[in-house]
């Protein structure tokens, strides 16, 4: 399992558009993926979830992968979330 914490810097944040290419690309890994802001944990695969967390640019989140991919996957929504 790995554990990246991330500033989200593509803007506005992680809203309709940009929420729904996230988690097209959390789609394409095999691993499971979770997304944490505060204390509220949501799978990263599921645009209902993601989009109940309201994230917005400059905040602060926590990606959680487990499987085989977990690697690429944590280093591509990384890249993602940090693209301005």
């Amino acid at each position: 399992m790995i554990e990246k914490r991330v500033v989200v810097k593509v803007e506005p944040g992680l809203q309709a558009r940009s929420a729904s290419e996230f988690v097209q690309t959390t789609n394409s890994f095999a691993s499971e993926i979770f997304l944490e802001k505060r204390e509220r944990r949501v799978n990263a695969k599921s645009i209902m979830g993601l989009l109940s967390l309201a994230i917005t640019s400059g905040e602060t989140i926590t990606l959680t992968a487990e499987g085989a991919d977990e690697e690429e996957a944590i280093e591509r929504l990384v890249d993602f979330l940090e693209k301005t």
